[in-house]
């Protein structure tokens, strides 16, 4: 697609300056950009690098001099990175399925498709699906028994939705990604190691060898609007109650949400994290790469953990944690400090203990 710097900067809501019927394809870094390309100069140390490319038009930040960084036409934006959110979906290259049933789809005759729905080849819908209209399914994705997707859905490669979950408006699911799993919950006959070390805090006992009983995931899983899954990011189902995933949710890469879960909404759950089952997320809670958060806690909202973080208690609402276990970020800092320091105090304590000690005298 081909657009000039007027209609950019009107759909993202910033201002155009210089020559704005000048047209561009693509968006580039500034020292790679070529002419019919916007080169994304949108800090000064960005802008920097424009004399390395051969950009006529950039993206800036406010109160850029664009004419002084030699181009003839610039876009500036009071938030540039926000405005990156709507210029990227105007350039997006990826092509979108049209409307239509591929041939070797395999649709139950009691599934609802909605209007200007598209499904790709080799995909499954089973009996009393239903699909919301505009929803874009691509190739070899599989949709359960009375699963139920909103409207504008888009399901990418691989993508595996279970019997009965439910899904909001907007949904966008990465290829791989799975919502509906059986959650991991086993028992075994009697009081097991694990019960023990957990009731006892290290201590096995005499706990004997047993096998695993599996409980099976009676529940599904609850989904709002504007949720986004990550490629290979797995959502379990409930054990009795539903998991519950609330409206604008995001998730990145290789997320694990166990059963029974409940997340508020405008979360934000970075790659590799895993939470355990009946864990409780309030609102607006960013989880960092890596974190992991134990069973049956609960975390407050506008919750900020840094990455690797460990949760292993209840976090109070507007915390920032980070460390194993989890403690406030500027105390974790503060040990870590410390613990750098811990070497030269050890020096220090032998010279002193080398000072004051005498030899023995015979007795």
């Amino acid at each position: 697609m081909t657009y000039t710097i007027e209609q950019i900067a009107k759909a993202i809501g910033a201002s155009a300056h210089g020559e704005i019927t000048l047209t561009v394809t693509s968006v580039a870094e500034p020292a790679n950009a070529e002419r019919g390309q916007l080169a994304l100069a949108m800090k000064p140390e960005f802008a920097a690098q424009l004399g390395e490319g051969r950009a006529e038009a950039a993206m800036l930040w406010e109160g850029a001099d664009w004419q002084a960084l030699g181009l003839k036409a610039a876009i500036i934006s009071p938030r540039p990175r926000f405005a990156m959110a709507g210029l990227s979906a105007m350039m997006d290259p990826e092509p979108q399925r049209t409307a239509g049933i591929h041939p070797s789809a395999v649709i139950d005759s009691s599934a609802t498709l909605g209007a200007d729905v598209a499904i790709g080849p080799l995909s499954v819908i089973e009996a009393g699906a239903r699909i919301g209209a505009g929803t874009r399914i691509s190739a070899q994705v599989f949709v359960g028994r009375d699963a139920q997707i909103g409207d504008h859905a888009i399901l990418r490669e691989g993508v595996k939705i279970g019997a009965r979950v439910r899904i909001g408006a907007r949904f966008i699911a990465q290829p791989g990604a799975s919502v509906g799993g059986d959650g991991f919950s086993f028992v075994t006959p009697e009081e097991g190691a694990v019960e023990r070390v957990r009731d006892t805090l290290g201590a096995q006992g005499a706990a004997q060898a047993q096998s695993w009983a599996r409980i099976h995931s009676l529940g599904s899983v609850q989904i709002g609007d504007d949720v986004e899954l990550g490629a290979n990011s797995c959502i379990d189902r409930g054990t009795v109650r539903d998991t519950v995933i609330g409206n604008g949710c995001k998730f990145d890469n290789l997320a694990q949400i166990g059963h029974n879960v409940v997340i508020g909404r405008d979360c934000l759950i970075c790659a590799q994290v895993g939470v355990a089952g009946s864990t409780r997320i309030g609102n607006n809670v960013v989880l960092g790469g890596q974190t992991g958060v134990s069973d049956n806690v609960f975390i407050g909202d506008n919750v900020i953990t840094g990455g690797a973080t460990k949760v292993l208690s209840n976090v109070p609402a507007g915390r920032v944690m980070l460390g194993y276990p989890a403690v406030k970020m500027d105390k974790q800092i503060e040990l870590h400090k410390l613990l750098r320091r811990l070497p030269r105090l050890f020096g220090d304590v032998a010279a002193l203990q080398k000072g004051v000690s005498k030899p023995r005298g015979n007795d």
